[in-house]
């Protein structure tokens, strides 16, 4: 009679084989579980609209449709095509004022009124001017068809400055019905971020018919300009206002290095050029100092830089475990990074969308619970991110 060989535990040796087979598949299985727990949620990428110079910024509207600016200076309209999709319409709507189009300089953000249903309001933001002399300026009008109506111009940036660089140029809607504007320093004096004489380097809050709320910080300050809400901006290219939170987030870049993600509060100074976590291009150091007494710390710092150029809030049902989410879409990190906030703290970020391997100038959280992609460049592209 043949006796199987045992172990010095008395377990057949076949035995011992077969426990360590299970317990290596018991292992794997475990790794392979948690991979895919980490993982993202399936989705697929569908593009929308393609052969768009420099599309910037995409606005939903309650009726269905969607208004994309381009750079250049069109403003496009996304139509239902009926099989539950939106279409580019051939037609582009006209009625916008002249344009100051050059290197940074163009249209910028579209945002319809929050009563767009009854009144057919937009803000847009827009270069207008000169190189030698040029403005942000921010207009209200009327959509009509294809065509705006009763164009009304609420701000103008002050003073007028050279050179098409550093707009900022985001907008967003506050909780209280006012409206927060987002200006780059201008890329020519970095310490006009500082002053309170000038708009440049600051986010600004006025009333949806131009005029001041009596409650901004510097309303009583002599030499101040009215419209400030916080100062110490290089270029915010990020601006959203989270309703679940009563909190605006911004981003912005930095020079090389030292692009920020900041929580704005009234009359906060985020610091540049006094703080920053980047050097100049040139290598040059630009401050000696990261942080400062009275200077607002940022909730993110990036160095490298990614180049973050647009900013949305993720509460959608199409994908669960995006929920509470910032997106932030990066042109020279060619991706989009979702950062969970937890209990307003960033959390571990994801880097998405890299197979793209594009230049993502908005990201925008759709109606239907979908993501919406706007990729840089004179190709530019719409793209729509759904479960899959």
């Amino acid at each position: 009679m043949r006796v199987a060989k045992a172990d010095a535990w008395g377990r057949p040796q076949s035995l011992r084989k077969a426990s360590r087979y299970w317990a290596w598949l018991a292992v794997l299985g475990a790794l392979l579980g948690a991979s895919l727990a980490l993982a993202a949620p399936a989705y697929r990428i569908e593009t929308v609209a393609s052969g768009l110079q420099r599309p910037w910024s995409l606005a939903f509207l309650p009726d269905g449709r969607a208004l994309l600016t381009e750079g250049v200076g069109r403003l496009r309209v996304l139509v239902p095509d009926g099989r539950g999709r939106l279409g580019l319409q051939t037609e582009a709507v006209s009625g916008l004022p002249e344009l100051y189009s050059e290197g940074q300089a163009g249209l910028f953000e579209v945002l319809p009124d929050p009563d767009f249903a009854t009144n057919r309001l937009l803000y847009l933001s827009y270069a207008a001017g000169t190189r030698q002399a040029n403005h942000l300026k921010v207009m209200r009008a009327r959509l009509d068809g294809t065509r705006l109506q009763e164009v009304r111009t609420l701000f103008t940036s002050q003073p007028a400055k050279a050179f098409g660089q550093h707009f900022g140029a985001r907008m967003a809607l506050l909780g209280d019905g006012t409206l927060a504007i987002a200006l780059g320093d201008g890329n020519v004096e970095r310490t006009d971020a500082q002053r309170l004489d000038t708009h440049l380097g600051k986010i600004v809050r006025i009333t949806r018919d131009g005029g001041v709320p009596p409650d901004n910080p510097f309303v009583n300050r002599p030499g101040a300009l009215p419209e400030i809400y916080s100062l110490g901006h290089r270029n915010p290219q990020g601006l959203v206002w989270v309703a679940e939170r009563q909190a605006l987030y911004e981003h912005e870049h930095g020079s090389k290095g030292g692009d920020e993600l900041n929580l704005i509060r009234a009359g906060a100074n985020y610091g540049w050029p006094l703080t920053t976590g980047g050097v100049d291009y040139t290598g040059a150091r630009i401050s000696p100092f990261r942080e400062l007494p009275g200077i607002a710390p940022p909730l993110l710092e990036w160095t490298p830089s990614i180049a973050p150029a647009g900013l949305t809030w993720y509460d959608g049902a199409g994908f669960p475990a995006w929920r509470g989410s910032l997106f932030v879409a990066a042109l020279r990190e060619k991706a989009v990074r979702r950062v969970p906030l937890v209990n307003g703290v960033p959390g571990e970020q994801e880097l998405l969308f890299q197979e793209l391997d594009q230049r993502l100038r908005d990201v925008r959280s759709g109606p239907d619970g979908t993501l919406w992609l706007l990729t840089d460049g004179e190709e530019g592209q719409v793209l729509r991110v759904v479960p899959g």
